[in-house]
């Protein structure tokens, strides 16, 4: 990067820069919009890289913008600066913040993906040395069936006893 001399050459390399970033940031808020993906790509790397080079760039460009305003600028030279160290300011949070999306984003796909995977090994269990266990317990669940109906019919028995042995000490009264 040229050292600019003048603050007319300092002022055009931050609107360049504050350009470049501008178009980079909307290339990655794309990509953030799009990306659901847990896997890393060189174009997210790319950008990135890209975006963090251009705000050192542009932060090393305002330093030089507010050594010029500290050898005597004027106060709209000040008025100019302070609006680029905003610019700066708010292109750096917008940066940050489309990033920790995307890393959220990857964090949610990655616990879904996790999800998915445990869902399939439970599957794949239940399907294979799991069906072993699996016929088990329907077959105690089948014999826990007809055990209660036995007793049922066993209950049943013994009131139908008990109703008769009743009638007949009524009877013989």
């Amino acid at each position: 990067m040229d050292v600019p001399t003048s603050w007319d050459a300092l002022r055009k390399q931050a609107r360049k820069l504050e350009a470049q970033l501008d178009e980079q940031i909307v290339s990655y808020r794309r990509l953030v919009s799009t990306k659901v993906s847990t896997k890393v790509d060189t174009a997210e790397n790319d950008l990135e890289s890209g975006i963090d080079r251009l705000l050192k760039q542009l932060q090393q460009v305002n330093e030089q913008m507010q050594a010029w305003v500290a050898s005597g600028g004027s106060e709209m030279v000040s008025h100019t600066l302070t609006r680029h160290q905003e610019i700066l300011q708010d292109l750096t949070q917008e940066f940050y913040r489309l990033r920790s999306s995307l890393r959220a984003k990857k964090e949610h796909a990655s616990l879904l993906e996790d999800f998915r995977e445990f869902d399939r090994t439970r599957l794949d269990l239940e399907d294979g040395v799991g069906s072993e266990q699996q016929g088990l317990l329907k077959e105690h669940a089948s014999i826990s069936r007809s055990t209660g109906q036995v007793c049922d019919k066993k209950f049943r028995y013994c009131s139908v006893v008990k109703s008769i042995i009743l009638y007949k000490n009524e009877s013989r009264k």
